[in-house]
């Protein structure tokens, strides 16, 4: 006989998740316009309940008192600028100091009878994974955040919807699953990448059943489209009017006519914010997090409406806290102010690259999505980009290849184009190098990566 298992049913009770997090559509017509003063006195209560949370985590507990931070002290939201930011590179020393689990968490496996945790690993690729833990509460309060994001995205309850995303150790894939069944009461189809299920019978599976969105990259939607005109089906034969997609806007929306709506989120928070019809900046969900913006280099505070790495502070989990996490997401904050929309939430840019992809050319920071930007503006090239930091010569130099539309004969005329076009801008040579369609796939993981892959230091 079992004794002691709190089972998540036990762990959670979801009229209190609903009290402190309206879910979609409720929160659509309540929450998502609420005044300035209500957002931050909100916002500075569970700030507070959180410093003190994380206190108790020895990451943060030695951290602070290095810096002489309380938590007790915190008085405003301002104060929050006084508690010491940190990076992947401090989560990496935590683990390598602490083995496995590092000394980041709030809860640890030998507590999972009590407290029901599941684990999900980011990075890997270059070295060890950063593995996150998540309580049931955080479970379900991501779930939900995840559900505004898609609400807002045009997916409804009830909806028919294929998740394509791949299913591993990341936490993507899962808390799209949950935040569909659990919270807008949609029909889950789990097909996974085309690797899974074929593309052919994912376009069967999605004709078959009536389903309104596939959750993939754009660039997977784009290819099943293009699989189901090979197919015989017609436009009107794909019932898609939702885009929670990652990928190129303009052929998204031309190809399903649906409008297209952005958001942002990354793995150890969920999701954070999402565009509205007025298509100026993304809302962040300030009932749950707290976005700053600061220098990539030296973490100093940036003014708004400048370009910086994202730090984040998020309000809700039990699990692994962040606290002031620079991510090195790069983005800019708008002013508070009330959008056409009459939401007075604060607003963010979209993702703009990676503020740790960075390279000094010859004195001039340069950092590859400007470059890919810039590439996709000459006629010709074709929405994929893939970037290269090399060192030749006994100094660093970037080499971008891009895909050409024309023909094979014309891409010399195409490289000198896009290099000219490189050198205006950013006043620095960039080498140039133009592809067939396809050939960067294994380098970007289109079709697979969750976010694609642009960048590359061979240095």
């Amino acid at each position: 006989m079992s004794i002691g298992i709190r089972r998540p049913h036990q762990a959670v009770d979801l009229d209190d998740v609903v009290r402190a997090f309206e879910p979609p559509p409720e929160y659509f017509e309540s929450g998502w316009f609420a005044d300035p003063e209500e957002i931050e006195r909100r916002q500075l209560v569970r700030l507070r309940q959180r410093a003190l949370a994380a206190e108790r985590v020895p990451f943060f507990a030695r951290r602070w008192s290095e810096v002489g931070f309380d938590p007790r002290s915190i008085t405003s939201l301002e104060d929050l600028w006084r508690a010491p930011s940190y990076d992947v590179d401090d989560i990496r020393r935590s683990i390598e100091a602490h083995p496995p689990w590092g000394d980041y968490q709030a809860v640890l496996p030998h507590q999972a009878l009590a407290e029901p945790m599941r684990v999900f690993m980011s990075g890997g690729t270059t070295g060890k994974s950063r593995p996150t833990f998540y309580t049931q509460w955080d479970r379900e309060v991501g779930a939900l955040l995840t559900a505004r994001a898609l609400y807002a995205q045009g997916i409804r309850p009830g909806d028919v919807v294929l998740n394509a995303w791949a299913y591993g150790t990341h936490n993507g894939a899962f808390i799209f699953d949950e935040a569909l069944h659990r919270w807008l009461n949609c029909v889950v189809v789990t097909t996974g990448t085309g690797n899974v299920t074929s593309s052919e019978r994912q376009v069967e599976l999605a004709v078959e059943y009536g389903a309104t969105a596939i959750l993939t990259t754009g660039d997977y939607l784009l290819r099943l489209a293009d699989v189901a005109a090979e197919m015989g089906y017609g436009p009107a034969d794909l019932k898609i009017r939702a885009l929670p997609n990652i990928g190129d806007r303009g052929r998204l929306e031309s190809t399903f006519d649906a409008e297209c709506f952005d958001s942002y989120g990354f793995h150890e928070v969920q999701w954070v914010s999402v565009e509205c019809p007025a298509h100026d900046g993304l809302h962040i969900f300030e009932d749950a997090f707290i976005v700053q913006i600061v220098d990539p280099e030296t973490g100093e505070r940036l003014p708004d409406g400048e370009l910086g790495s994202i730090c984040i502070t998020e309000l809700y989990k039990s699990g692994s806290p962040q606290f002031r996490y620079d991510i090195k997401d790069l983005s800019y904050l708008y002013p508070r102010e009330r959008c056409a929309c009459g939401s007075w939430l604060r607003r963010m840019a979209p993702f703009a690259g990676r503020g740790d992809n960075m390279v000094k050319l010859r004195g001039v920071n340069v950092w590859p999505e400007a470059v890919g930007d810039i590439a996709l503006s000459v006629p010709g090239v074709a929405p994929d980009w893939f970037v290269r930091a090399v060192r030749r010569e006994d100094r660093d130099e970037l080499v971008l290849s891009v895909v050409g539309e024309a023909p094979p004969a014309d891409w010399p005329q195409l490289q000198g184009a896009v290099e000219s076009k490189l050198r205006d801008r950013l006043g620095v040579r960039v080498a140039v190098e133009v592809v067939a369609p396809g050939s960067l796939d294994a380098l970007t993981g289109a079709g697979t990566a969750a976010k694609l892959k642009r960048f590359r230091d061979e240095r």
